[in-house]
């Protein structure tokens, strides 16, 4: 078919949008998870963990992080996979993907020449429930190896590898420990999608998620899509396209919110350039350890370097890096979101840098 014509401002919006960015914000947790399909579980931690920084991003104070721990673990309307938090309602298209891994390399090895070991794991938390794996011995009969910090960790490995399978399951954490148990008492009774079916649906959900990504992302989903000033074509969802009216907001993202996480997309949409610079020598960033990207209606407009002083009580905003000059207004949504965030976070007080941001 004939691709879409599409100036970036439209681009923008549709992915904006999607990602229920807009001024019109959504009513719940389980909407908004089902939406993006997934929240990304990152241990980092420099103002809130990055589920529930995404989630807050979108519903604002309602949002409480025990509601996440409700659905995980109470409810069973989400389930933890591989460092993802997604819908249950999905499971189905991801089973076969599960009870085929891993059709090689070194994993399939490993699992084979410990094939006693996985007995006695699954065996362990078939009798006695779930354990965090601290609690399961390693008897092991050849040993993980890894230049990382995996290395000879092998009960952990074997219970990833398990889960990654679909044989075992995150019931539930301590802290941020997981505890895991048999698939089959975490997860419903849930027939597994053909594969071939299940990427494609995949697929689908994720550029509904999207609005707008590059074909390497979400292969044949959606339809084709050229956008002025960039080259090689765009899918885009065609729901997405509805003519509805564009009403936009200021909001403060995680690093690894899915507006951004694709620096390629970001550079081509919003010309944003970010990188992630916790890994980044001190005297060599430039933006901040956790610098949280500004979205302003339908561009980003800049970045903030903050981190919560849990002990002071205190959200430190160091710096505030814009891109494009803020005009007073911009700024006062800036300080009005970085307020919202500190207070969400129970910290009694916001600490703003001293200078106001200039481009």
């Amino acid at each position: 078919m004939t691709p879409h014509r599409l100036d970036r401002t439209t681009a923008r919006r549709l992915a904006v949008r999607a990602q229920l960015l807009d001024a019109h914000r959504p009513t719940g947790l389980l909407p908004v998870v089902h939406r993006l399909t997934f929240l990304q579980i990152d241990p980092t931690a420099a103002i809130a963990p990055n589920a529930d920084l995404v989630a807050w991003t979108r519903l604002g104070a309602g949002y409480h992080p025990s509601d996440l721990v409700r659905e995980l673990e109470r409810e069973r309307s989400l389930f933890e996979h591989r460092a993802m938090i997604r819908p249950m309602a999905d499971l189905e298209l991801h089973l076969a993907e599960m009870a085929a891994w891993p059709s090689a390399g070194r994993w399939r090895e490993w699992l084979t020449a410990n094939d006693s070991f996985r007995r006695y794991v699954l065996d362990v938390l078939r009798d006695g429930g779930p354990r965090l794996s601290r609690d399961i011995e390693d008897r092991s009969v050849v040993p993980w190896p890894s230049t990382g910090w995996t290395n000879n960790r092998n009960v952990t490995q074997m219970l990833e590898f398990l889960a990654a399978r679909g044989e075992v399951a995150v019931a539930g954490r301590v802290g941020r420990q997981r505890t895991w148990d048999l698939a089959e008492r975490v997860y419903p009774p849930t027939a597994a999608v053909p594969a071939e079916e299940a990427a494609r649906r995949r697929a689908e959900r994720l550029l509904r998620s999207l609005g707008i990504a590059r074909r390497g992302v979400v292969g044949d989903a959606g339809e084709p899509a050229q956008v002025d000033g960039t080259s090689g074509e765009w899918r885009v969802d065609p729901a997405a396209l509805d003519g509805a009216p564009f009403a936009g907001r200021t909001a403060l993202l995680s690093p690894f919110d899915r507006l951004v996480h694709d620096r390629v997309r970001a550079k081509d949409l919003f010309d944003f350039d970010y990188r992630l610079e916790m890994y980044v020598p001190k005297s060599r960033r430039r933006w901040g350890y956790f610098a949280l990207p500004v979205l302003h209606h339908d561009r980003l407009v800049g970045k903030v370097d903050a981190t919560a002083d849990r002990r002071a009580s205190v959200l430190r905003v160091d710096a505030i890096h814009p891109d494009v000059p803020f005009p007073p207004e911009l700024t006062a949504a800036v300080h009005a979101e970085l307020a919202a965030l500190a207070s969400w976070s129970g910290l009694r007080d916001l600490r703003l840098p001293e200078q106001a941001p200039s481009a």
